[in-house]
């Protein structure tokens, strides 16, 4: 006898889900209320506060201007409250200023009266006890003002001088190829004019002497310390045409001649029936001492 399987019923499977089931899928589908959730889309397109963001957006940028006004007014009123001490102590320091210059003035005043004063001693004193080389001292020393036929050499720069780096003998010789007179270039007159037979040599009115140094800080040359400008007149006196002639034949002079050709350095020499060349600044004696002329003198 065949064994029939049981039949199930349809009632049975098409049974509707339990109710807790769908109180689940409510609860983790739908987490929030629906009253909820149109509250919080509301509030988040009108802001906090309930207003729309262009109102919100305009009420921020009228606290930052009225902000920045608030700034402004406060920092006007702070400088003009504080500009009358400001310019108070500003008129104090020129008066310290001022102060400290006329003092200096005074005080440099001073100390050239005193040169003066010393250089007039050395030479009365050179002169009562040199007997008659005293005036010769005096003049190859530059302790005195000498006068006499000679020469006036003005040197000066190229009209268009301008920095270049360019290839030349005179770069190659630690100098800018620039048309610009350099100190080693016055250096090498000055010692032609003296091996030319000159017997008292001045730049711009410096005297120099046996002491004198001419050397450059950056682009300006200095005489004994004391800068130069351009054009530089030297004067020196002498045989002034022999002087002339004896010059510009030298090596030195055919050197400041190669100046004027290659590199547009103006120059011009001429001879002169006086010249006049003052005494040195000051003379600061090292090495020598008085002689011993008889006892009880110098």
């Amino acid at each position: 006898m065949s064994q029939q399987h049981p039949e199930r019923s349809t009632a049975s499977r098409a049974a509707p889900p339990d109710a807790s089931m769908s109180l689940l899928n409510d609860a983790m589908y739908h987490s929030l209320d629906d009253g909820y959730a149109q509250a919080a889309a509301r509030r988040g397109a009108e802001g906090r506060s309930g207003m729309p963001r262009t109102v919100r957006a305009k009420l921020w940028l009228g606290a930052g201007l009225v902000l920045a006004a608030l700034v402004v007014t406060l920092g006007a009123a702070q400088a003009r409250v504080s500009a009358p001490e400001l310019a108070k102590e500003r008129q104090e320091l020129i008066a310290r200023i001022d102060d400290g210059d006329s003092r200096a003035d005074s005080l440099q005043h001073s100390v050239d009266k005193l040169r003066k004063d010393v250089e007039a001693r050395q030479r009365k004193a050179l002169e009562k006890h040199g007997g008659g080389e005293a005036e010769v001292a005096g003049l190859l020393s530059g302790a005195l003002p000498v006068h006499g036929p000679g020469i006036r050499l003005v040197v000066d720069d190229a009209k268009d001088t301008q920095d270049s780096d360019s290839g030349g003998p005179r770069q190659s010789s630690g100098f800018s190829d620039n048309g610009r007179v350099r100190d080693r270039d016055l250096q090498r007159v000055v010692n032609g004019l003296w091996e030319s037979g000159a017997e008292a040599v001045s730049v711009n009115g410096q005297r120099l002497t046996s002491l004198s140094a001419i050397r450059a800080a950056g682009d300006a040359i200095l005489v004994d310390n004391k800068p130069l400008v351009p054009p530089y007149t030297l004067l020196a006196v002498g045989p002034g045409k022999k002087l002339s002639t004896t010059f510009q034949d030298s090596a030195d002079g055919q050197y400041l001649q190669v100046l004027q050709e290659n590199y547009g350095v103006r120059t011009s020499i001429s001879t002169q029936d006086e010249v006049r060349l003052p005494a040195a600044p000051s003379l600061i004696v090292r090495t020598a001492k008085p002689a011993q002329t008889g006892e009880g003198s110098r």
